[in-house]
Parts: C-alpha cells; structure tokens; sequence
C-alpha cells in the first residue's frame, strides 16, 4: 500500500499560492465586514491594468476564499491572463 499522501494547503500556503499568481502590476483590494451573525466575512477584487476594477466577490468565510474568488473572476475575462504559470514549491 502506497503512503504518497497529499497533505492539505494550510491557509497560510493557500494564501501564498494565489498571491503568487497575481501579477505584480495587478491591483488588489481586501475588504473586512461584520457578517450579522457576530462574525466577520471578506470580500476582494482585481484591477487588471488600463482597466476598472472588477466587481467585488460575494462575501466569503474567508480571505483565502475572498482571494481565490477574485483569481477566478480576473481569470474568465479576456485579457485576464497571467501569462505561464508558475509552480509554487511549498
């Protein structure tokens, strides 16, 4: 029996992971809100350059979620290329 296990991302190699990804010349916005029930959800978006800024993602239980959501949206725009992807060695 084989013991090649996959360990999981750990929110912190998640986070490094999409921020790798990002391109330096790609803006970035984070933004923190009390979700009602006492805790707290996050939202972010991309700016591609010589463009506006994307729509916020919808309301994430995460940062890392809020990131990845942004990535994807930025990802399914023409032009929203980052260019050859690059393996990050955790």
């Amino acid at each position: 029996m084989s013991h090649n296990y996959a360990t999981p991302l750990t929110p912190e190699k998640r986070l490094t992971r999409v921020l790798s990804r990002i391109p330096e010349d790609w803006s970035v916005n984070i933004d923190r809100q009390p979700d009602g029930n006492g805790g707290t959800c996050w939202r972010a978006r991309l700016t591609l350059p010589g463009d506006d800024a994307l729509d916020w993602t919808a309301p994430q239980g995460t940062m890392v979620e809020a990131l990845e959501t942004a990535w994807r949206q930025a990802r399914a725009l023409p032009g929203g290329e980052a260019g050859p992807q690059v393996t990050v060695k955790n």
